[in-house]
């Protein structure tokens, strides 16, 4: 037999969540973590700064980094990846040089609305929403001299051991546009005595190195152009990171002018060439059409529209003779 009796919920709940009491409480966490995220911000205006580069650890915590790691790892496992790509500026009779011999890793561009990049995509939009606020933000220095309003789409990059690198190079040395390099590591417990892969730094002018080791669930900041030569030591384990670039609007805009000056200008040598080569009776020499335009940024080099928006399109842009994507 089922028996009821009168329960006495005033005394079940110890404390009533009363509505007054839920809205304090929000506004109270709200509040923490508003003031943390000032806090990350002033702390990479005045790291950018005074050093050039900035480190972020625990950006998003271990079972946010591990959903993206997965990402990542099914990304490669399924053969997504390509060789990474190096743009060189060669005068037709200097001597090739192998490709893996400048980098060794492999790499996928994800926009974001692909199948099975969420959590990539939400990454990226955690780094737009920092990225916006140091550059928004009054006091901050250096990165007040930019109007940064969009990215490339995120380089997912894999460094496959064995001792695979990346030579000394620069981002940006020819003014592409991109201002901000920032790269996210997804590496457990790497140590670095044993696996190598140290991103090391050397600002310019001077002799100090910065040495940064690829982390799990690290983020790091740095200036993409001349102030910040840098290199991926050997990896003797597999490495994982994500790169993406923020572009400066006018940089940027005075970038895609000189390509497009320069497409024009080949494209006329061009058409010289052939209407000379359609004249079989011509004496004059034909102008040398150029074995390759220095002025193509690779294809993953694109842009959006909006706020530190990168759903993407192609754009020509300068680049220079090792260009890091």
């Amino acid at each position: 037999m089922i028996t009821s009796t009168t329960t006495d919920y005033k005394n079940f709940f110890k404390h009533s969540a009363h509505p007054a009491n839920a809205e304090q409480y929000f506004r109270e966490l709200l509040d923490k973590r508003e003031r943390r995220y000032e806090d990350l911000c002033r702390n990479i205006i005045s790291d950018m700064n005074q050093y050039g580069l900035s480190v972020v650890d625990d950006f998003l915590g271990m079972e946010t980094g591990l959903k993206i790691l997965n990402e990542v790892r099914s990304m490669y496992n399924a053969g997504a990846f390509q060789d990474g790509q190096v743009v060189t500026n060669q005068t037709p009779d200097a001597p090739a040089v192998r490709g893996d011999k400048i980098r060794g890793d492999k790499i996928k561009w994800v926009g974001g609305n692909e199948p099975g990049c969420s959590n990539v995509w939400y990454l990226t939009n955690q780094i737009d929403s920092v990225v916006y606020r140091v550059n928004t933000m009054k006091d901050n220095g250096i990165l007040g001299n930019y109007h940064i309003r969009e990215r490339t789409r995120a380089m997912v990059a894999c460094y496959p051991g064995s001792g695979t690198h990346y030579v000394m190079h620069v981002d940006n040395p020819q003014k592409d546009g991109r201002v901000i390099t920032a790269i996210y590591y997804l590496n457990i417990n790497w140590d670095a005595r044993e696996s190598g892969g140290i991103l090391r730094i050397r600002p310019t002018p001077g002799t100090t190195v910065a040495d940064i080791e690829p982390k799990f669930d690290r983020l790091i900041f740095f200036w993409s152009d001349i102030r910040n030569p840098h290199e991926v030591q050997p990896a003797h384990r597999t490495r994982y990171a994500i790169t993406v670039w923020y572009f400066d609007a006018k940089e940027r805009e005075e970038a895609l002018i000189r390509a497009k000056l320069e497409n024009s200008k080949t494209n006329n040598l061009a058409a010289q060439a052939q209407a000379q080569q359609a004249e079989p009776d011509s004496t004059t020499t034909p102008p040398a059409a150029p074995a390759s335009s220095a002025s193509s940024l690779p294809v993953s080099m694109s842009t959006g529209t909006g706020a530190l928006n990168a759903n993407v399109s192609s754009n020509s842009c300068a680049t220079s003779s090792e260009i890091c994507t």
